[in-house]
């Protein structure tokens, strides 16, 4: 879902609407229901949304209507997944391999461009 937000710093609500795919007072709706939903305001009090609130609603979106939450569920959801350490996710690696590989391709790309081992 987040490969379909264009490339853009700020977001008015109208877009965010078209790209969440929910009405624009439910997008206000959850901002006061969901403290992780929080728009930044121009000076002319305009909601401006990042990429990480859309995604945040676009996560939101998910737990309510495809999963079936209740708000107060979502709510506990989103703090679940916010103290979950995010090297679960990534698969443990030896560092020691890694700096072997990279030591081995920084020498043979030296050797590509001096002609000879550097």
């Amino acid at each position: 879902m987040a490969d379909q937000i264009p490339d853009k710093i700020y977001f008015k609500i109208g877009e965010v609407s078209e790209i969440v795919g929910v009405k624009s007072h439910v997008l206000r709706y959850w901002e006061s229901e969901f403290k992780s939903l929080k728009p930044v305001k121009s000076r002319s009090n305009q909601r401006l949304y990042r990429r990480e609130d859309i995604e945040q609603a676009l996560l939101i979106k998910s737990l309510l209507y495809q999963q079936g939450f209740t708000l107060s569920g979502a709510r506990q959801q989103l703090k679940n997944l916010k103290n979950q350490p995010l090297v679960s996710e990534v698969p443990s690696v030896n560092l020691d391999s890694i700096i072997d590989r990279l030591r081995t391709l920084r020498n043979s790309l030296l050797v590509d461009i001096d002609g000879e081992e550097g």
